[in-house]
């Protein structure tokens, strides 16, 4: 019989073990959270307990499952434009900004997940372009980085079922940017498809790899850190971030654990925060 309960010990010792490999803290009484992200991986693995399951993760011999478990516990499903006003600003202002000093624009979509967003960043610069002729000879780099390598794959791949295209995407972007693929789901076009590079990272780690950019997008993922990782990752981004380069952070998160770095700009709609010189 399978056991799917997460005894205390066994949540606690998870607990210390996630925060140390990528920094994500979990609350107090979140033992659903685990049951429900690694359930699934008891049948495959041929295991009858979450506690074991923990035990042999934590013990960090096989590599192959602790990577299925952080991938597990770490990809989170996201929206099509979410929020919808990075992108706005991003085509009304921000673009059309950058577009009169400069013709090489570099953006990175920190913690991409499922792909939704960087790929969004590319429509948005190709509704630019078109709307713009004369901007066609910018050139756009989107960087998008993720913790979970099998995340990343299908992100490449660019392939989405009908429940994660009905999420913030609308039909005539649907019809512009996407072809049937033999799956029978949607793929993503090869033009927006190229426009995107994709690359392992953890957060808790160095960026200085990345060079500098224009634009972070690092939305909805600071909130799984503590203040002491925030203001980490926060100085870090600003270290990446070219002199006023811009960054965009979700709806319920500030650059507070950081504030020496950056400024806030309100717009209407929304806000970003620009590095400070």
């Amino acid at each position: 019989m399978i056991n799917k309960d997460v005894s205390p010990d066994a949540y606690r010792q998870f607990r210390q073990f996630l925060e140390q490999q990528c920094g994500i803290v979990l609350g107090d009484n979140k033992q659903y959270l685990v049951r429900s992200r690694l359930g699934g991986l008891l049948h495959e693995r041929q295991l009858t307990s979450i506690d074991e399951l923990l035990r042999q993760s934590i013990s960090g011999r096989d590599r192959g499952l602790l990577q299925q478990v952080i991938d597990a516990m770490t990809t989170n499903e996201t929206l099509w434009f979410r929020d919808s006003y990075p992108f706005e600003l991003l085509i009304r202002q921000i673009l059309p900004e950058l577009a009169t000093r400069q013709r090489r624009i570099r953006i990175w979509s920190a913690a991409c997940s499922s792909g939704q967003e960087p790929y969004s960043i590319a429509m948005s610069i190709l509704e630019y372009q078109r709307n713009n002729p004369g901007a066609g000879s910018i050139s756009a780099e989107i960087l998008a980085t993720d913790l979970s390598s099998n995340m990343l794959r299908k992100c490449e791949e660019g392939v989405y079922d009908e429940l994660s295209l009905a999420r913030g995407l609308s039909a005539d972007r649907r019809q512009r940017y996407f072809q049937q693929h033999a799956s029978g789901m949607l793929q993503v076009k090869p033009e927006v498809r190229r426009m995107v590079s994709f690359r392992s990272l953890n957060l808790l780690h160095s960026y200085s790899s990345l060079g500098k950019f224009d634009i972070v997008f690092c939305r909805n993922v600071l909130i799984y850190f503590s203040t002491e990782l925030k203001q980490k990752i926060l100085q870090q981004i600003a270290a990446q971030l070219s002199p006023s380069g811009i960054l965009f952070l979700g709806a319920s998160e500030s650059v507070a654990a950081a504030a020496e770095c950056y400024r806030m700009v309100k717009c209407n709609p929304g806000l970003y925060y620009s590095k400070k010189d």
